[in-house]
């Protein structure tokens, strides 16, 4: 069964293209066979391969080259797909819980007139990613990298006629470019220094060439955290993914929740001898990501938008991972991905049914008293969020407990900083369960404008990933000799604290936000903390930071240049243009005796230049 492995990600971008081909022509049925069928299919040989590949020994790794791709001097990447424990992981987890979201989303989505050109872009960003973690070498690593983002632009603009979806999805692409230079920069210097791409060949070649503390690995290292930083929404450039949320629900949960967003952390991880080689760069890994952690915990906690809290909890789970990565426990970080992937996709999915249940509306001081109505929605949701806070024996506390016993062992600063931000998560994960299904009734409840065949696909989507958020952490990822080994371990009081201060989160989020509302009240009154809400609200003001110290400026040097030498050359080309056009109107005199004569003229002319020559 591997040799199908090229298959994964062909079958959803032939779905893709069959899609686009058609221009809409396809009734919803034909779609979803298509559209969720070729997905379905991707993740079956996954799977498939997965066996395979484990009856293979440990550490083993499979290279199924298609065709040369490039020849030029010492550079010769080829398009080939390389299977080893981390790229299966990462492969079983975008078609497996890609499918179940795009199983969602045919129900979901049923009602909307562009229900073709979603799932053709949803597939073309599948494949994309497919390629993207399948990949043997950089180049064609980056461009799967390219492709989701290129698909989440159109994504998250998927509703183009509101302006501000359009101003959300230039937002991303702008910012996610900045990270995508870093990292072809980093690609440039990787072929000068070493020749070739190949990912084997640079990790092999960089451990002989150069020395721990290398200048070279720490500048290359640096340019890939970079990328890494810009694609999965950390440190500095974390502000684009909120606003994301203004595609479709099933984007939120595929793109910004289990797969794109995650594209940063594969990078590192599949880079690390890069990063091993600058401990220092390394360290600064940790340090955005608990940085990024924190910022966007508080943030999470003055959102109104249930799909904007969502997105600060992803930026700060994704913290978490870049946390793991920077103090050794890289198996702990893919570990916390996959059932991260698991938990965020269902709340995002659970929060599409509020929505839908609400007629669309979003803003959670408008929602509560819903676990009555919706009952099946609120166990799926409060599965979501138990993983989410890491209650013991969630799939999230299995993930997050050794990533935060190997911060201890590494920093305590770093790991008083992951512990404040299981903090944080607990509080405002459970400040969602409070307000959006408890309390007061505020906004009714109404059918789904989905046919009931839709309604159960969505329904099992919700059953299977709630099952894989509750049991998920009993998963052994195959990353032995893929990754280097970590033994997390700490004192029995810090275990005990790791496991204790969540519970504590989602103890003051019930006196704050069911019990004794008044609370927060007498709080929000004190001096500054109004201003300190809306600085948290906006995101720590990076929005505003980014506009004075780029874009005013560069508007302002526009404005400056608007009638410098070159526009001066394009407005004589236009002048002259539109006096030419002038000169032949001039000849549409509406005489048919003059044209008659204009062309004798012209013939005479034609004839006399044959004879003459």
């Amino acid at each position: 069964m591997l040799k199908l492995l090229w298959l994964v990600p062909l079958l959803p971008l032939l779905s893709s293209v069959i899609l686009i081909l058609t221009k809409g022509k396809l009734d919803n049925t034909r779609v979803s066979y298509l559209g969720v069928g070729s997905v379905g299919l991707s993740a079956l040989i996954a799977i498939s391969c997965a066996i395979n590949f484990n009856m293979a020994p440990p550490g083993s790794a499979y290279t199924q080259t298609l065709w040369q791709w490039i020849d030029v001097g010492t550079l010769q990447p080829s398009i080939s797909f390389y299977l080893d424990g981390l790229s299966l992981v990462m492969m079983l987890v975008v078609t497996c819980v890609g499918f179940l979201i795009h199983l969602y989303a045919s129900g979901y989505m049923y009602p909307d007139t562009d229900y073709s050109r979603f799932f053709a872009c949803m597939n073309l960003f599948l494949a994309a990613m497919l390629i993207l973690v399948l990949a043997d070498n950089l180049l064609l690593l980056y461009l799967g990298w390219e492709g989701v983002g290129l698909c989440s632009y159109l994504l998250i603009g998927f509703w183009y006629k509101d302006p501000e979806n359009g101003r959300a999805a230039r937002k991303a692409f702008i910012i996610t470019r900045v990270g995508d230079t870093a990292m072809a920069i980093g690609l440039f210097l990787l072929v000068r220094e070493l020749g070739t791409l190949d990912i084997q060949q640079v990790m092999d070649q960089a451990n002989h060439i150069w020395k721990q503390d290398s200048g070279y690995a720490a500048i290359i290292a640096l340019l890939l955290l970079g990328g890494a930083v810009g694609k999965s929404a950390q440190l500095p450039l974390q502000s684009w993914l909120p606003d994301a949320m203004a595609g479709p629900t099933p984007v939120s949960a595929l793109i910004h929740a289990a797969t794109m967003v995650t594209a940063g952390v594969y990078l590192i991880a599949r880079s690390h001898e890069l990063f091993l080689l600058a401990p220092d760069i390394q360290m600064l890994v940790a340090v955005v990501g608990t940085l990024t952690l924190l910022l966007a915990g508080f943030s999470a906690l003055t959102q109104t938008d249930i799909k904007r809290i969502l997105a600060y909890s992803t930026i700060s789970q994704i913290g978490y991972m870049f946390l793991a990565l920077g103090v050794g426990a890289w198996s702990a970080g893919i570990f916390h991905l996959v059932t991260h992937a698991f938990f965020k996709a269902l709340l995002f999915l659970s929060a599409g049914s509020v929505i839908l249940a609400l007629h669309h509306q979003q803003d959670i001081r408008k929602m509560g008293g819903l676990y009555k109505r919706i009952p099946f929605i609120f166990i799926a949701f409060l599965i979501g969020s138990a993983c989410l806070a890491a209650l013991p024996m969630t799939s999230g506390f299995f993930s997050k407990e050794p990533i935060l016993a190997q911060a201890w062992s590494q920093s305590p600063i770093l790991w008083l900083g992951g512990l404040l931000g299981a903090f944080l998560t607990a509080l405002y994960s459970f400040r969602l369960i409070f307000v959006v299904f408890f309390g007061e009734v505020k906004t009714e409840t109404h059918p789904l404008e989905v046919p009931e065949k839709e309604q159960w696909r969505m329904s099992s989507s919700l059953i299977a990933l709630s099952l894989l958020a509750l049991f998920g952490g009993a998963l052994t990822l195959p990353l032995d000799r893929v990754l280097p080994a970590s033994d997390p371990h700490a004192p029995i009081g810090i275990e005990a604290l790791n496991t204790v201060l969540p519970i504590i989160g989602i103890y003051l989020a019930y006196q704050l936000f069911m019990k004794n509302p008044q609370w927060l009240d007498k709080v929000m009154t004190s001096p500054g903390a109004e201003k300190i809400k809306a600085f948290w609200f906006a995101g720590w003001g990076f929005d505003d930071l980014y506009d004075r110290l780029f874009r005013f400026p560069y508007l302002r040097l526009a404005a400056a240049l608007g009638d410098d030498f070159a526009d001066q050359i394009s407005r004589i080309t236009e002048k002259v243009s539109s006096y030419g056009h002038w000169l032949m109107g001039q000849t549409q005199t509406g005489s048919v005796r003059g044209y008659a004569t204009v062309m004798t003229a012209g013939a005479i002319v034609v004839l006399a230049i044959g004879a003459l020559s």
